[in-house]
């Protein structure tokens, strides 16, 4: 789509619409639309370049794949879905400007995004305003959904990976004793830091010390230093995995050797590319393991390596679920209008997802169960796995 509107804008300059689509062969058309009367549009926007780009990539290869078994099983309604996916660059403001044109130029019927928080956060409010239904497949911050019952995840939130994580370090690793590195500029770690030290704190635990960083930085032997003296029993970044690998790997450079624990922000296969050895006796919360014997997980991993010819992080899991979600939400509201795919996406309920059984409770939020990665002789091993305190109602 990007190279036709370049194409467009060079040549066809003062052109309507109408005549482009009888000059230019095979293309999407006005706004990106083709066939309109035999597709059903569903948006995407996503991290494909910028900070987060393996997030994104992830995240849409899942997505493409949900689509595809559904074209490839007769369609919904008697349509087939067309995905069009706009690149967010890993910035809000791209986020925004993205939604906008799936919105008003295209006209999508749903819309799925973002990994981010921050990023949901910018264009939530617009799927909001225009009665478009949006499913986050990853964006944890509880505020997300709070924007409108338009807005919906199926991810677990941060209250619950956070007890997640401080449940498993106090019984699990029995430390006493952490100290939090959080990026401040980022929604998600900053919650997620909040979460976490509430928790560990009613369990018994102390946060002995906290410092922070920025998303981009590179040198954090500062910060650690500040740590180290504290003598934590284990070190809490709740960060992306961009900063945590190169933080645990400067952190056994200069000898401290306790645990480091994280969120699902942790969860990329550049992880271990940029941590290396230092990355043993780390662990961190997720949405799924592939080790997991469970058939559909492993029917998901199977079809997604034959695809990607890679394993699946749980990004990619999640953009699978998400879009799932989606398209089973449209069959069974029997209709494209918004409201109506809004109610079926509320009423979903037991939803057999890769990441687990996802029920969506009274505010747009998957209840649903989290693992622990141990990262254990260069391998990525299931430690625990911790249900949700209590059924979606």
């Amino acid at each position: 789509m990007q190279n036709f509107a370049i194409t467009r804008t060079a040549l066809f300059a003062g052109l309507t619409c109408g005549l482009l689509l009888f000059i230019v062969v095979a293309t999407n058309g006005c706004g990106g639309r083709s066939n309109a009367d035999n597709e059903i549009l569903i948006g995407e926007y996503s991290s494909l370049t910028g900070t987060t780009a393996t997030f994104g990539t992830s995240t849409h290869n899942g997505l493409m794949l949900a689509v595809e078994e559904a074209n490839a099983a007769g369609g919904v309604l008697g349509k087939k879905l067309k995905l069009l996916t706009e690149d967010d660059q890993s910035k809000p403001e791209e986020a925004a400007s993205a939604v906008t044109k799936l919105i008003n130029r295209d006209q999508v019927k749903g819309i799925i995004g973002e990994v981010a928080s921050s990023r949901s956060l910018a264009a939530g409010p617009i799927c909001q305003s225009n009665g478009v239904p949006m499913i986050s497949p990853s964006s944890t911050n509880p505020r997300v959904t709070q924007v409108g019952d338009y807005i919906f995840r199926v991810c677990f939130l941060d209250p619950f990976q956070g007890e997640v994580i401080a449940r498993f370090a106090f019984n699990s690793l029995k430390v006493k004793r952490v100290a939090i590195l959080k990026d401040v500029k980022n929604d998600y770690s900053v919650g997620l830091a909040q979460f976490f030290g509430t928790k560990f704190k009613e369990y018994g635990g102390e946060i002995v010390a906290e410092q922070a960083y920025s998303e981009g930085d590179n040198d954090f032997k500062a910060q650690l230093t500040a740590l180290k003296a504290a003598n934590p029993d284990a070190i809490m970044v709740p960060g992306y995995y961009t900063e945590a690998a190169l933080i645990v790997k400067q952190a056994r450079d200069l000898h401290i050797t306790i645990p480091f624990i994280g969120g699902d922000g942790w969860d990329s296969a550049k992880l271990l590319e940029i941590g290396g050895t230092a990355m043993e006796n780390t662990y961190y919360s997720n949405h799924y393991a592939t080790s997991d014997p469970n058939p559909v997980i492993q029917n998901f991993v199977t079809k997604y390596r034959a695809a990607h010819k890679e394993t699946p992080d749980a990004l990619a899991a999640l953009g699978y679920d998400a879009g799932r979600i989606m398209i089973d939400a449209i069959q069974r509201a029997g209709s494209t209008d918004g409201a109506k795919i809004r109610d079926a996406i509320a009423a979903t309920r037991s939803f057999p997802g890769v990441t687990g059984a996802i029920n969506i409770d009274n505010e747009r939020n998957a209840r649903k169960s989290a693992v622990i990665i141990a990262i254990q002789s260069g391998q990525l091993t299931l430690k625990e796995r911790i249900e949700p305190p209590s059924p979606v109602q």
